[in-house]
């Protein structure tokens, strides 16, 4: 409302970039900076949480973009990995135990999703929580305070099969870009 005011321009409320452009990583990171930032200005842990299952090439991204960032960066609060992924199963549970163990955290939730067909090979970073199973029609609760979303393939018809066939290639490139990213935009890599 403010920016009206001033006739300044909207920021939007969620940010795409290819990840086949050359300045993908730098966004993304950029973007992470600032959510850190914001983050740390209000004296809240910053708490990253992959979404996903490694059982679904789709929707392995969420672990492998925690495996990558553990390799990467020394923050201590990386939930979800390729050895202890977060799912639908025990998601609900995870919600709960950051809610007892952070007093204020901000999290910054990572899912795969499904798009339109021009989408695919797109990472989405926005404020608010991700609705993870939403592609495959699950109830699940929302969750975080921002969000890294890749689409990894196209949406609208049998979901769960669209997310069994996607291409391994593209998920393990989106999970760099997003790792990479988290790394940087948390202040750097592991030496």
């Amino acid at each position: 409302m403010l920016n009206n005011l001033f006739n300044l321009p909207k920021q939007p409320s969620e940010l795409k970039f290819n990840i086949y452009l050359p300045s993908a990583l730098h966004d993304v990171a950029a973007t992470v900076s600032s959510y850190v930032q914001e983050a740390e200005a209000a004296g809240r842990e910053v708490v990253i949480l992959c979404i996903g299952t490694d059982r679904s090439t789709g929707d392995a991204l969420g672990p492998l973009t925690g495996s990558k960032l553990k390799t990467l960066h020394h923050h201590p609060y990386i939930y979800g990995t390729l050895d202890d992924p977060v799912h639908a199963t025990n998601l609900p549970a995870m919600i709960k135990f950051i809610e007892v163990n952070f007093a204020n955290p901000f999290v910054i939730a990572v899912d795969a999703c499904l798009g339109r067909l021009e989408s695919v090979g797109c990472v989405s970073l926005g404020r608010g929580p991700v609705k993870p199973g939403a592609a495959v029609n699950k109830e699940l609760p929302p969750v975080g305070d921002a969000y890294i979303t890749g689409i990894v393939n196209v949406g609208g018809f049998m979901e769960h099969l669209v997310l069994q066939s996607t291409r391994l290639n593209l998920v393990i490139k989106m999970a760099d870009i997003i790792a990479h990213g988290l790394a940087f935009g948390l202040g750097g890599r592991k030496s």
